[in-house]
Formats: C-alpha cells, structure tokens, sequence
C-alpha cells in the first residue's frame, strides 16, 4: 500500500496529455485557471500514435474550429507538416477538407514546447490511480506514487490507454499504444463510482523501413502545389515537401490474409470490443468487400529524421510472419522489413450519455471528460472535445455559465451533440455528411463563425481578434465596392469569350458577374481597375462563395432559425418523465435517461417520436404558466 500525502492544489486538473488533454490544458491555463496536466510519461505529449496527419474528410473542419476558438492543434500541425493537400476539391466548399501530413516527432516536440512555456499550466509525470469523488463532487486525484493533488475542476482524457491490451496474433500484450505502459488501476476507481464503461477496440498499420521499399514500382502523391495552411493566424509558410507514394495489393496479397485469418484476434474472438466502422483492418476489408480484387495503400512518411514509413489502409492484428508475407506481396514492398508490427488495440472508454452539452459528467459536479475516452475516434475529435472540456472546467472554476456550441454553429457542435444526445455503439468519427447545416458551417468560414465567441470567453487573444476584425472589415469594403462597380460590356464579353462563358448585353455588375458558377475573381483582375491590392486569398474566398451560393445559404440560414426556436426551448432537468402519461413508455426511458436540455435535443434522441415531442411543448407550456402563477 503506498502511503499518500499531499502534493499540492491546483484549480483545474488534466488527466492525459494527447491532443484532447493538450487542449484541455491549453484553454483552462489560457483562461487564467491554475492548471495541472499530468501524463503518464511526458514523452507521450500529443503523441500521434497512428497516422501521420492531421485533418481529412470532416476532421479538417474540426481543426479550422479549433484554431478559429483559440486552441493549438492548427497552428501546431503548421509548424511540423511536411505536406498538405485539400480533399474533395472537386466538389462544393461545404465538403472541402484540407489533410496535412505531419513530421510526428516535431509535432510532439512543438506541442511539448508549448506546453511548457504556458503560463498557469504545469506539466508533470505521473499516473492517476484514483479519482477522489465528494458528494457528487470531484475533490482531486491520486498518483501511483501516492500524489494527492486536490481540485476544484478536472478533465478526464485517457485516450486509450485505460485497461488497454494489445493485440498482435496470438499475443496479448498490458501495455498503452506504441509500447508505452497503460492505465490499469484508475479503471477499478472509475467502476466503484458507477461509471458506465464500455471496451472499444482500434488499430495501427505496421511501419516499415524507407530502404527495404522500392518506389519505382509505386505511383509517387505530392501535395497541392497552391497548398494551404490550418491556423488562421498564418498567411504563408515555406515548405520543404515530402512525397507519399500509392500502391495496392493483389490476389496474393488476399489468399495470404484470408488463409491466416486464424492467427488475426479480431476472428478468432479474443478481441471482443467494438472497433471503428470507417477505418477497418485489412482482414475486416477483405469480409467485408469480397467482390474487390485490390485494394489501395499509401506509404507515408513518419517524418524527416526517420526512415519510418507509416503503411496507411492496411491496419491488421495478424501475427507478424503474416503481416511481413502478406506485404511483401505488394508491388514495390518485395524487401520490405518491418521495424513497428501492426496491432490493434482494446480500451475501457465511457458511455458518453453520461455527459451534458458541456462534457460535465451529469453525476459528477466539475468533473468532465474528452477525447477518445468519450468514444471518438481520431486526433482532430479528441482535441475538438479537449478544447471545449478545458474551456468549460475553467469557466466552471470561475463559476460562469458552461460554454455550448450548437449543431448550427460548429463540426465542434454536431460532435458533442451526437455523443450526449445519440450515444455510440462503436468509435465515432466525423464526417462533413453528420452535419446538416455544413453550407454554413464551412471550414474556411470557421473564423467569423468563432473567433467572436472565443474572444468573449477570454481564449482568444487581441492579435487574433484584431486580424478577425480587419478581415471582416475587408469582406464588407469589397461586396460593397464589387455591387456598386460597372465593368464595361466590350472588355467583360472578351473575357467571357476567353471562358467560354455567354456575352453580356451592357455593362454589368461585378458582383452579378460572380454569380456565374465558372466566373471567378481573378478572371476578372485585368479589367477591373478598382479593384483593392492588399486583398488575401481568404477573403477573396468568402466573397466568391456569398455570392455564388447566396440563394443556398440563405435557404440554410432559414432553417437555422426553426431550428434554434426549438433548441431555445429549454427543459427543466429536474423533470420526472414517468410523471407525463401521455409519453410512450420508450420516450419515457429515454428523456430520463439522457435528460435532455431542450426541446430541440429531445427530438434528435432516438425513441422519442413527433408525438412526443408535441406532448413535450404542452407540458413546457403548461410549467410556464404554473411557474408564473
């Protein structure tokens, strides 16, 4: 029994130090909140113990967000990216996503550097055993070493080294991800305060050895040339490229896993948590998509001081011999030697219906959670949670009212809501499709969507807000210099000609000009003679867009409307939904279940009909009219 003493005070307490812990400390110290963030090793600080990068699909939206609200994951990934490139460039603005490749080594450092010169924040080693639970109160924590810290806030981000095993063939492996220890005992304490966990269940592809690869037999993937950058605070930067390269298996490859598939745990049912839907292992693949007869896998760089080469799409929890025969299948990885196997691995994580909006623990007064403890999947999701957990324990310290993102203003938003209110059965990851209003919720639009709200909670600096304000400033010069300016019909029609776009009749409007899908503002920078010089890129951006897709926008923007007049519709959380007959029995579970905040969250909970809806707003309306009397 190790003896325990009192190592000090602190208002706010982070437990876990990747991308959702570093938020999480960033934003409670940021906000002038005395902040202890302990880890079990610091070497794990914003680790990437996946892949390589940082956005994608969906994700890149997060992290736009993110840097908009004040907090360091994009201008983290612009100071170690070694390539970037924007997804779905093809398609409309609502769905363009920008990835970057990072240099994972300086992606830790940077961050850790960070961390260490932030003031209010101290960074410690150190494993929390216990959590230290008063009248549905969190009162502090415990360390293996028996460190009593004490807390008036603290932020659970455990990511997924609680009661982690890893898996790779026949072995079972206690450990955290990429050989570092897990948490075993803090599991126990969660448990013996009625924590409801759950096992998830992710994986990581095998890195390989630069030297052993042959990329003449590979399809060699550059970033965008015109590439772009995360932070809003960063105009250019230099980049010294790195490329990837693309290959694909064959029916080698196929026959090799398929006839092994005794030696992988995911079958052979030692795994038993529930793994991610959209990131699957090569074997699930296989099950999955018989009719396929290959499938692509990119090699990516690890980072510049590394010959580490991370093999993405082909996550697999086979025994290594297979793992080495089945790549050295694949074109161009004949010699391929593996220095890191693939693995994949269990994890205990929270039924996130635990949570209010603000990631509170409903239960459990100053104590919140984030990250892939809350059931996510992915860097960008743990940090968006980070962030938004930190913001809200120091504003629970200074005893503010918590601070909620709707589905209407953020990604941020659609993700919280979607835990809390929807729960999840298997790790969650975000996609542009899981948000309904994402015309407005753009990711090169993040800033003016939230910077103003970062400001007001006392995350976001002056340098910031001053460069949000001058931005907007700029917007608004320019639509009103483009509606008032009159290009002439002979130069204009030369230009139209040359885009094979209709004449005009007379002289027209720049900004009726714009509204032509295949006219854009640099296509008219020679004839327009007024035009501004000091205009950014992004500014240009956010006119073309208002203007092309301004009948949409503001079709979405209506139906914003309808939508927060249900979410302003608030519920008392003290409300005993057995009491309301005219409820389904299955409302009546849900509602007191999750206990929803407003009406507009009840109608998104699955078993809550319309009918029970429209049961909700007499009963709010008749509570109103009581509460008056």
């Amino acid at each position: 029994m190790v003896r325990r003493h009192d190592a000090g005070h602190y208002d706010c307490i982070v437990i876990g130090a990747g991308h959702a812990g570093c938020e999480a400390a960033l934003a409670s110290a940021r906000m002038g909140v005395k902040t202890l963030i302990l880890s079990i090793n610091l070497d794990s600080i914003a680790m990437m113990p996946c892949n390589p990068s940082i956005g994608g699909t969906g994700k890149g939206h997060l992290v736009k967000e993110i840097d908009a609200l004040g907090g360091e994951m994009g201008l983290n990934i612009d100071k170690s990216f070694v390539q970037s490139k924007m997804l779905n460039s093809s398609k409309g603005p609502a769905v363009h996503s920008l990835r970057a490749q990072a240099d994972k080594h300086q992606y830790h450092t940077e961050m850790k550097k960070v961390m260490e010169n932030t003031d209010n924040l101290y960074v410690k080693q150190g494993e929390v055993v216990e959590i230290i639970i008063e009248s549905d109160e969190i009162k502090g924590v415990v360390t293996s070493t028996g460190n009593r810290y004490t807390c008036n806030a603290a932020v659970l981000a455990t990511g997924t080294y609680l009661g982690s095993t890893i898996f790779i063939g026949d072995a079972e492996l206690k450990s955290g991800p990429n050989g570092l220890s897990g948490s075993y005992e803090l599991t126990e304490s969660l448990r013996s305060h009625a924590f409801d966990l759950r096992r998830f269940k992710t994986g990581t592809p095998a890195r390989v050895d630069k030297r052993s690869l042959d990329f003449d037999k590979m399809e060699i993937q550059w970033g965008d040339e015109d590439y772009e950058l995360f932070s809003f605070m960063n105009d250019e930067l230099p980049l010294d490229e790195m490329p990837c390269w693309l290959t694909y298996t064959n029916q080698s490859t196929h026959e090799i896993i398929l006839n092994n598939l005794d030696k992988s745990g995911l079958f052979t049912g030692a795994i038993e948590g529930t793994g991610p839907r959209y990131c699957p292992s090569i074997e699930t693949k296989l099950m999955r998509f018989t009719d396929k007869p290959r499938h692509q896998l990119f090699i990516e760089p690890e980072g510049r001081d590394t010959n580490e080469m991370y093999v993405q799409g082909m996550s697999t929890s086979l025994s290594e011999d297979v793992q080495l025969a089945f790549m050295r299948s694949i074109p161009g990885m004949e010699n391929c030697e593996i220095m890191r196997p693939a693995y994949a691995i269990e994890y205990d994580c929270i039924n996130p219906l635990m949570l209010s909006l603000s990631l509170e623990l409903k239960d459990v007064k100053g104590l919140f959670s984030a990250g892939q403890f809350n059931g996510t999947s992915g860097y960008e999701e743990a940090a968006a949670q980070g962030l938004i957990a930190g913001i809200n324990a120091a504003l629970k310290v200074k005893g503010e009212p918590p601070f909620i993102l709707d589905r209407s203003e953020a990604y941020i938003g659609v993700l919280i809501d979607d835990l809390v209110t929807k729960g999840t059965d298997e790790p969650y990851r975000m996609m542009t499709s899981r948000a309904e209003y994402r015309l407005v919720l753009r990711q090169d639009n993040a800033d003016l969507r939230l910077t103003e709200k970062g400001y007001q909670i006392g995350l976001v600096k002056e340098e910031r807000y001053n460069r949000l304000l001058n931005k907007l400033k700029m917007i608004d010069t320019e639509l009103n210099r483009i509606k008032s300016v009159t290009l002439k019909q002979d130069s204009l029609n030369e230009v139209l000609h040359q885009m094979g776009s209709s004449p005009v009749q007379q002289g027209t409007k720049i900004f009726d000009i714009l509204r032509r899908p295949e006219v854009y503002y640099d296509h008219l920078s020679e004839i327009d003679e007024t035009r501004p010089m000091e205009l950014t890129k992004d500014v240009i951006k956010q006119i073309e867009v208002s203007i092309k897709y301004e009948g949409y926008i503001q079709k979405q923007l209506q139906q914003i409307e309808k939508f927060r007049s249900l979410e302003e519709k608030k519920l008392p959380l003290d409300i005993d939904y057995d009491k309301i007959d005219s409820l389904r029995l299955e409302a009546r579970q849900k509602l007191n279940e999750i206990r929803p905040e407003s009406i507009g969250q009840a109608s998104r909970i699955s078993g809550v009909s319309p009918a029970d809806i429209s049961v909700l707003l007499v009963y709010i309306e008749q509570f109103r009219r009581r509460e008056k009397q």
